[in-house]
């Protein structure tokens, strides 16, 4: 196999220009076929990013025998059941996040993906982006020193009540619970990415503003590996004016700190201050779409792994639903 020929389920907002026109621009890859039950949308996705076929139904794209690879965009309830189906349909899979609404349906697919050696991908993309690199590295070269504590704090102003209506992102049975399962999956991601796989967690999720069924606001702590403790604080329901997407690593020598959905990487060190700027690529998840194509293609490693991303599901349906191991 020299190139990768890809199909689409779901070619949605997040497609138009985070993920879809990457797969035309990454070597080795083309964007072959879409899916979307909107008849009048698709025909009109699929001629604005000249996409040669386009299904009404997903099986009909999976079982396609030009198609080598899907990637699942859908909202999060039905990512097993596509992600299975395309895996025993010997396709390779690429899943958004969150890979499912539960750590059970997580599991499903990575017992299944083992079970016929399936390549499984999920979209945890900042893991491949310049900044989060760079904070890697950071760590890797001891930059700060022993790393104390690793704090995450998310303050996002809610939206008028009438946004909310039939939302599927603030709604348990399609998103796995509200606006953290839709956010928080990137930032914990990160940690893991960075510090390994968390244990002894454990938090508690509530609802204060009362604009919907399930959590606006969450915290949780952690241990992490080497005795470094995490601290998460999330609310969508904050007042405008504190608004914050903090990420800061404390460590004996100073700190590292970024926003997740930001531009930008303050490093402290000796009572010295640097701001380093990182200019997004045009389609945020590209260099993760070229280490995935490298992945199919037997060329580098899987970027994120089932298993990656189930250690950051465990976490989170700990901190909303108290299930910890």
């Amino acid at each position: 196999m020299q190139e990768i020929r890809w199909g689409i389920i779901g070619c949605g907002n997040v497609t138009e220009v985070k993920s879809g026109p990457a797969f035309n621009k990454v070597p080795n890859s083309r964007l072959l076929a879409v899916m979307r039950r909107d008849k009048v949308l698709l025909k009109d996705y699929a001629l604005r990013h000249n996409v040669p076929y386009t299904f009404n139904n997903a099986a009909d794209l999976i079982q396609h025998p030009e198609v080598d690879a899907v990637y699942i965009a859908t909202p999060p309830n039905v990512h097993e059941q596509y992600a299975i189906e395309a895996l025993r349909a010997n396709k390779f899979v690429y899943v958004e996040k969150p890979m499912a609404t539960t750590v059970a349906a997580c599991l499903n697919m990575q017992k299944v993906a083992n079970e016929l050696d399936g390549k499984l991908v999920i979209a945890h993309y900042r893991r491949a982006l310049p900044l989060f690199l760079k904070v890697k590295e950071l760590l890797q070269q001891n930059e700060i020193g022993k790393v104390y504590t690793v704090k995450i704090n998310m303050q996002k102003n809610a939206a008028n009540a009438s946004y909310y209506i039939n939302n599927w992102r603030v709604n348990k049975a399609t998103a796995g619970g509200g606006l953290f399962y839709d956010l928080a999956p990137h930032q914990l991601d990160l940690v893991i990415y960075f510090f390994g796989e968390a244990f002894n967690y454990k938090g508690t999720a509530n609802n204060k503003a009362g604009l919907y069924e399930v959590e606006d606001t969450v915290k949780g702590k952690m241990q992490l590996q080497n005795d470094i403790e995490f601290i998460g604080d999330w609310c969508f329901a904050a007042a405008t004016d504190i608004e914050k997407d903090e990420f800061i690593i404390q460590g004996e020598k100073g700190s590292i700190q970024f926003e997740v959905f930001g531009q930008h990487l303050i490093i402290v060190k000796e009572g010295q201050k640097e701001v380093i700027h990182f200019e997004p690529p045009a389609h945020i998840q590209q260099p993760m779409i070229e280490k995935i194509v490298n992945y199919f293609l037997d060329k580098g490693p899987n970027p994120c792994s089932a298993q990656d991303a189930i250690s950051s599901m465990h976490v989170m349906e700990s901190f909303v639903y108290g299930n910890n191991l």
